[in-house]
């Protein structure tokens, strides 16, 4: 694979995490920079990793990868979705000063982890390319880097705007991409 095609790659696998991040980032109370780029790293190091993992796995297990990631995603995305509508619907009167500033590590982890699986997927069909594994995984890891610390800084402005149903928003749109993720799975397979 070219340079440009592993580009693409990179930013087409970091498209959940960007999409998650804006409801993480919508659901904070005006998080900062830090916050951003702390999320961005964390969903980077993640979706670095499951290419790897994925490759690692090889012929073997392929079948078993691709057979269950799907729904691993979308049960993953529907449990933290189904989690943060119900939370966001609990706070419906606060004001959103009473937003957190800050996710929880491990909650960033299990949404990273969650959009990310796709990406273990795709490392299981790369142990067929003739491809460096090392290069392709930190560029998917960069681009995820920028582009969940980017959807973070845009959530902070999303929040402002939908107030106390940023959470409910940001829920929505994880379980969007959970069935997004089962149905584009669902439809290859069908």
């Amino acid at each position: 694979m070219s340079f440009y095609a592993l580009l693409i790659l990179a930013f087409g696998m970091s498209m959940d995490a960007f999409a998650a991040s804006i409801g993480k980032g919508a659901a904070l109370y005006r998080p900062p920079l830090k916050e951003a780029l702390r999320t961005g790293i964390i969903f980077g190091m993640v979706e670095a990793t499951t290419p790897v993992i994925g490759w690692g796995i090889g012929l073997a297990a392929s079948q078993y990868v691709m057979r269950w990631d799907h729904w691993i995603a979308f049960t993953l995305l529907m449990l933290l979705g189904i989690r943060m509508v119900f939370e966001g619907m609990k706070k419906e009167g606060l004001e959103p000063v009473n937003a957190p500033r800050r996710h929880g590590f491990w909650l960033l982890v299990t949404t990273a982890i969650a959009t990310s699986l796709d990406a273990m997927a795709v490392g299981v069909g790369l142990a067929f390319l003739d491809v460096n594994i090392i290069t392709t995984a930190l560029l998917i890891g960069l681009a995820t880097t920028f582009m969940a610390t980017t959807g973070m800084l845009l959530g902070r402005f999303l929040g402002a705007v939908i107030g106390k149903w940023a959470e409910v928003m940001g829920g929505v749109v994880l379980i969007g991409i959970g069935c997004s993720i089962l149905l584009e799975h669902l439809a290859v397979f069908a």
